[in-house]
C-alpha cells in the first residue's frame, strides 16, 4: 500500500506494475508522469487486447460471414455494450462510436447544426471550453449566421450561473459546455446546467473527456441531450470514442458523413440510410481501439470509482498544500469542486521554462495554453504549468515535483 493515503483500498504499487511505461527513465531520472490529462498511459489488460484483436481475429466487421470477421463484430459490439453501461445509456443504440471528443463534437455540431439551426439563433458555450467545443460551433455559426454566446467565469475558475441564465434567450438552440475543465480542474454543476437549459426546453452537450477518468457518468440521471468521451483519457487506446445522444435527436439528425456501412441501400436515384448507431459510423471503424476502449471500462470498474476518486482527491489535496507552500507560486483555479489538475505559475519563470527544467529531471507536465486560449487570456497569462493526476501517481512524485520547483526557482529565480 502507497505511504502517504489513509483510506487507499489498493495496492498502487501492484498497479502501477501493470502500466509498463512507467518504468523506464527520462534523462536519466525515473520517470513521473503527470501529463493525465492530455493522454493516460494504458494497463497490460488494454495492451493484450489490442495485441490480442490484431494477432487473432483481424478482421472488417459487420461484413463477412466468415470466421474472423463474425469474431471481430461479436468484440466490437460488446465494447459497444460496455459503453453503454459506462454512461447508462438506455440502449445501444445511444451509442454512436467515434474518434474521440473533438470528433464527437464535429458531429453534433455539423449534423445538429444542419438540422435544427438556422440564421439568428444562438449557441451557448463557456469561457473554460477548450478549443474543440469551441472551433466547431464557430463553425457552424459562419455556416448558418448564427450567435456564440460565452458563459463567463469568475476569479476562481468557476462559471457564474447566474450569467449564464440570462444568455438564454428563445433564440438559443443548444448549450454546449466541458463537465471538468482540462485547464484548471473544475468539476461544473453540469445537473443545474441541464436543468436550466431544459427548463426553457434547450439541449445540452456536455464535453466529458477530463470527467470519465474521475468521476462515475450516468447520462440518465444528468438527462443530458449528448455527452462525448475520449478512450485514450480513461487509459484506453488513442483515436476511439464514444458520443451518447438521445435518441429522439439522433433519430432525426442528418448522417455527419456518407460511405459504407452507414448506408441500407444505395442506386444512383437514392440511398437509404442505415438504422442507429450505424447511420452516424461511415467506413471501416477503429476496431482495435473500440475493443480496447472496453477493456480500459473493465480496468476502470474494477478498480471502482469511489476508489478512484477518493485516492485522486488525497493527491490533489496533497500536491495544493505543498504547492501553497512555496514563495512565488499561484495555483490557477481554485474552485471549490476540482479534479486531479492543478495548473500553477511561479513569479517571474515562464511555463515553458519551468517544464523544460522538470522534464531533464524525468518530471513530464504539460506547460502552455491547455488549448483553452480564451481562459487563460482571461487569466492574462502566457500559460501555465499543469500537473494532472492519474491513479497510478504516488505522494513520493509529488514530493519530487516540489523538489524539482525548487530547482527550478533556484536556476532562474
Amino acid at each position: 500500500m502507497q505511504s502517504g493515503s489513509k483510506i487507499l483500498k489498493f495496492d498502487v504499487d501492484k498497479l502501477r506494475s501493470q502500466f509498463p511505461i512507467l518504468t523506464q527513465k527520462i534523462n536519466g531520472k525515473p520517470l513521473v508522469y503527470f501529463d493525465n490529462a492530455a493522454t493516460s498511459q494504458k494497463p497490460l489488460s488494454v495492451l493484450e487486447k489490442v495485441y490480442e484483436y490484431y494477432t487473432t481475429i483481424n478482421s472488417n466487421v459487420h461484413r463477412g460471414i466468415h470466421t474472423l470477421s463474425e469474431k471481430a463484430t461479436i468484440e466490437f459490439e460488446t465494447a459497444r455494450e460496455k459503453s453503454r453501461k459506462f454512461l447508462n445509456a438506455i440502449s445501444i443504440e445511444e451509442i454512436i462510436f467515434t474518434k474521440g471528443v473533438t470528433d464527437g463534437i464535429n458531429l453534433v455540431a455539423f449534423s445538429f447544426g444542419e438540422k435544427y439551426i438556422n440564421a439568428g439563433d444562438e449557441i451557448v458555450i463557456s469561457e473554460m471550453e477548450h478549443h474543440s467545443n469551441i472551433v466547431p460551433w464557430q463553425m457552424l455559426c459562419e455556416r448558418k449566421n448564427a450567435k456564440l454566446k460565452v458563459i463567463p467565469v469568475n476569479e476562481k475558475g468557476e462559471l457564474i450561473i447566474d450569467e449564464y441564465k440570462n444568455l438564454l434567450s428563445e433564440k438559443v438552440k443548444i448549450v454546449a459546455v466541458t463537465h471538468v475543465s482540462n485547464s484548471l480542474g473544475t468539476i461544473n454543476p453540469v445537473k443545474e446546467i441541464i436543468e436550466i437549459a431544459h427548463s426553457r426546453n434547450i439541449p445540452v452537450l456536455l464535453d466529458g473527456a477530463q470527467a470519465a477518468p474521475h468521476l462515475k457518468i450516468d447520462v440518465q440521471e444528468l438527462d443530458v441531450d449528448f455527452y462525448v468521451i475520449s478512450s485514450h483519457k480513461f487509459y484506453g487506446p488513442t483515436g476511439s470514442g464514444v458520443l451518447y445522444g438521445k435518441e429522439k435527436f439522433l433519430e432525426s439528425m442528418p448522417p455527419y458523413q456518407g460511405g459504407g456501412e452507414m448506408i441500407k441501400s444505395v442506386s444512383f436515384s437514392k440511398t437509404l440510410y442505415n438504422e442507429l448507431p450505424y447511420k452516424f459510423e461511415a467506413g471501416t471503424p477503429n476496431i482495435a481501439g473500440a475493443i480496447g476502449m472496453g477493456s480500459a471500462i473493465d480496468f476502470i470498474e474494477n478498480l471502482g470509482y469511489e476508489n478512484i476518486s477518493t485516492y485522486e482527491n488525497e493527491l490533489l489535496h496533497y500536491a495544493t498544500d505543498k504547492l501553497n507552500e512555496i514563495d512565488g507560486m499561484r495555483i490557477i483555479g481554485t474552485a471549490k469542486h476540482k479534479a486531479s489538475v492543478v495548473s500553477f505559475i511561479i513569479n517571474g519563470i515562464h511555463p515553458y521554462d519551468t517544464g523544460s527544467i522538470l522534464d531533464q529531471l524525468g518530471i513530464a507536465v504539460r506547460t502552455g495554453y491547455h488549448c483553452t486560449q480564451p481562459l487563460i487570456d482571461f487569466y492574462k497569462l502566457p500559460g501555465t504549468v499543469r500537473a494532472s493526476f492519474a491513479v497510478y501517481n504516488t505522494f513520493e512524485e509529488i514530493d519530487r515535483l516540489i523538489e524539482g520547483i525548487h530547482k527550478v526557482k533556484k536556476m532562474i529565480g
